[in-house]
């Protein structure tokens, strides 16, 4: 890493003191470009630009070549507030379009579309400057090789800094005075970016629980004991760290470490669901916070936050008795069924952050459809209500977004719980019941006042890999909550994808669907995602169609994207000659690695159908990553997690009987109602028996149930504990099993 800094500091310096060059030509813009026959959203945003847009493909590689112009390459995506920002600022702009079209061949990426290609240049990006992003801007060669980056570019000069239009000039003028020095140098750079990327063989050996250890350790150090969740701002849910410390809570020999470890996570997520990153009227977490009290968010809401902050909410009702938890999983979820699900039943990857204004639809503003004046809400509710709603909700009458440096936000109000339900009714002098029904109320007639206003635009493309997060949360849902429209909401999902983004004569997943279009280039993360969520369907409704799903998906994410040399799954099957480098994703950020997700599918598979090379491989899959989480074991809680899975055995749990009956839905219900991290469930019935005994010769020798009678298993490797056919004895066999004793 130090030779490519090295190496990028030359180019960086060049194009930092290079003279401005005359900008020269007279384009004329386009009505529409070529974007607008793209079926990404996030591209035909862009179709109406001045700016020649090309999609990903050979049309602008051989234009570069033949012009011999640099590449300006804008990855970005639907709904990123900063992205509108830039296309508004700089990519509707006549005179940076012209420059834009004059001196470079302009691409535009949606990197929800093209993870592999955002990938390559992430890296570049951060490596270079320390930081990445979106949207993300890169100048490449001809050849694809990057030679200069950063994120979001202001179109002037500001503070100091080059502005778009600047950079744009430099670059110019640093290509036209030696484009050969320029390759040269973009040629050392990728070398020394493709050596630092290189993957090591395989480690032998794992100290696990050393490295679970030392991640809690990283994690508890920048734990924000005030405000909850990690570090300072902008603050992220980070969802990925929350699984590693609930797995902690239940699963560490150490009473200290699982004390400490569900303290943090249950702060967190109470201080997420009362902050302003909360939609408090109409469910659903916004991206990420700009400051560390979880109260100025950014706007956009993304599919993938919500399977799994709704996840964590589940597993901490599970283990609190604080309603908060469930109220706002059951809110989370009931945003998506309401905006985010499709009519088929596919769920749709996000919503944007900006919006009309409701004063002047005209014009846009990030988080206008959320944002509340003081007066506004006394006309609606009345100034007795209004003043109960306001103590609770943090509402000032000049607004109360301390820190708006842009002026954004002047005079309005994001709403955040800023009292309990107990100061405020003592504040008022009212009972609990009677300003719960009151603030209830309240919330249903400013929602109504809200649906007035024009909501923000949605990106109407399923993603794959979301959509198997999101199976998994409806799926446990129904598991935790008892609510079986929970599991039909997953299935129709889970029915969609098979339908839609599945090829079944060649066994591959699609990345994507909108407009009646699929894209055909499935990813990792697409595969192991979906594998996640078709286990847990099938744990919820017993349909063995979805566990044989998950099977052949991961025989085929196996055969697509292993590494056989070193170990892990590559990102992308390296199909696209144009990407250059075929990466491996390892850091679990705002979505899980598909690396350490893939470590828990196949340890969960190998203990349902005792398939002991899967076990092997997932082993061989967290090996991969040993130098790296020797490194900084806290930037993969994901992977510490499924490592746990590999520390000993997992419990497989078996209940035996007719799936109507009280008897079978009792023992599952015990089964549902606690977080067992380790375990994997199994019913078996006369319609999935024939399934199970073909792969498991195991349950070949267990007796058939008759009646409604039924029985549970409970099992370390197929060596089974005396069976049972009381829920009452069952709980107390799986409460046994957890250090904790819970």
């Amino acid at each position: 890493m130090a030779r490519l800094l090295s190496v990028i500091s030359l180019i960086l310096a060049a194009v930092l003191i290079a003279s401005a060059a005359d900008e020269g030509g007279a384009g004329t813009p386009l009505k529409t470009n070529r974007l607008i026959s793209e079926k990404s959203p996030y591209l035909r945003q862009h179709a109406h630009n001045p700016v020649d847009w090309y999609p990903w493909g050979a049309e602008a590689f051989e234009k570069a070549r033949k012009d011999n112009k640099p590449i300006f390459l804008s990855v970005g995506y639907s709904a990123c507030h900063w992205c509108y920002v830039m296309a508004a600022e700089s990519f509707t702009n006549p005179e940076i379009a012209r420059l834009l079209n004059d001196k470079f061949v302009c691409i535009k990426v949606d990197r929800e579309e093209r993870p592999d290609i955002d990938q390559v240049y992430q890296t570049f990006v951060q490596a270079s400057t320390g930081s990445s992003g979106w949207p993300m801007s890169v100048w490449l060669t001809p050849d694809l090789k990057p030679f200069f980056g950063g994120t979001y570019f202001p179109p002037e000069d500001k503070a100091g800094q080059p502005g778009f239009k600047t950079m744009l000039t430099r670059i110019a003028e640093l290509w036209a005075s030696n484009p050969q020095k320029v390759v040269e140098q973009a040629e050392s750079m990728f070398q020394a970016l493709k050596a630092d990327t290189q993957a090591a063989p395989s480690e032998k050996t794992m100290p696990i629980g050393l490295l679970r250890g030392q991640g809690f350790k990283e994690a508890s150090a920048t734990f924000d004991a005030v405000n909850g969740g990690f570090g300072g701002a902008p603050k992220f849910p980070h969802p990925v760290m929350l699984e590693f410390l609930f797995d902690l809570a239940v699963t560490s020999p150490d009473p200290a470490q699982r004390a400490e470890a569900m303290k943090m996570a249950l702060q967190t997520l109470r201080a997420q669901a009362g902050g302003g990153i909360y939609d408090q009227l109409g469910s659903g977490f916004h991206r990420y916070a700009s400051d560390a009290k979880w109260r100025v968010p950014h706007f956009e809401k993304m599919l993938y936050d919500q399977a799994q902050i709704a996840n964590a909410f589940l597993t901490a009702g599970q283990l609190s008795p604080d309603v908060v938890y469930w109220e706002t999983a059951r809110g989370v979820l009931a945003y998506v069924q309401t905006h985010l699900t499709g009519q088929a039943g596919g769920f749709f990857a996000s919503e944007e952050a900006d919006s009309p204004l409701p004063t002047d639809t005209a014009k846009q503003g990030e988080g206008a459809f959320y944002l509340w004046t003081q007066a506004e809400i006394e006309k609606i509710l009345g100034a007795k209500n209004a003043a109960v709603f306001n103590f609770h909700y943090g509402v000032q009458p000049n607004g109360n977004v301390l820190d708006d440096p842009e002026g954004a936000f002047a005079r309005q109000n994001i709403l955040y719980r800023a009292h309990s339900l107990a100061e405020t009714a003592a504040d008022f002098h009212l009972t609990d019941a009677e300003a719960n029904t009151l603030l209830a109320t309240a919330r249903q007639q400013l929602l109504a006042a809200r649906a007035q206003r024009v909501r923000p635009q949605r990106d109407e493309k399923v993603v794959t890999a979301w959509n198997g997060l999101m199976i998994s949360a409806f799926a446990r849902a129904t598991q935790i909550l008892g609510d079986e429209s929970y599991a039909a909401t997953a299935t129709r999902a889970a029915e969609f994808l098979r339908a839609n983004l599945y090829d079944p004569a060649t066994g591959r997943l699609a990345r994507s669907f909108c407009t009646g279009k699929r894209d055909e280039a499935g990813f990792a993360a697409d595969y192991t995602f979906l594998i996640q969520g078709l286990i847990d369907l099938y744990e919820t409704t017993f349909e063995v169609r979805w566990l044989e799903w998950a099977v052949q998906l991961q025989e085929k994410q196996n055969a697509l994207f292993e590494d056989s040399v070193a170990g892990g799954y590559f990102t992308a099957t390296g199909a696209d000659d144009h990407v250059l480098l075929r990466l491996k994703e390892e850091i679990d950020d705002v979505e899980p690695s598909p690396n350490s997700i893939a470590v828990r599918n196949l340890a969960r598979l190998a203990a349902i159908l005792h398939r002991e090379e899967w076990r092997a491989l997932a082993t061989r899959t967290a090996l991969a990553f040993k130098a790296q989480l020797e490194r900084a074991p806290a930037a993969m809680p994901m992977m510490l997690a499924s490592l746990g899975w590999l520390e000993g055995s997992s419990q497989q749990i078996i209940v035996e009987g007719r799936p109507a009956s009280p008897g079978t839905r009792s023992l599952v219900a015990e089964v549902w109602g606690r977080y067992l991290p380790r375990r994997v469930l199994v019913q078996l019935n006369a319609q999935s028996r024939p399934f199970f005994e073909k792969q498991v010769p195991f349950v070949a020798g267990l007796p058939l149930e008759k009646g409604d009678a039924a029985t549970a298993y409970l099992c370390e490797n197929f060596v089974c504990k005396q069976p049972t056919g009381a829920p009452a004895k069952l709980a107390k066999l799986l409460t046994a099993s957890l250090p904790s004793g819970r």
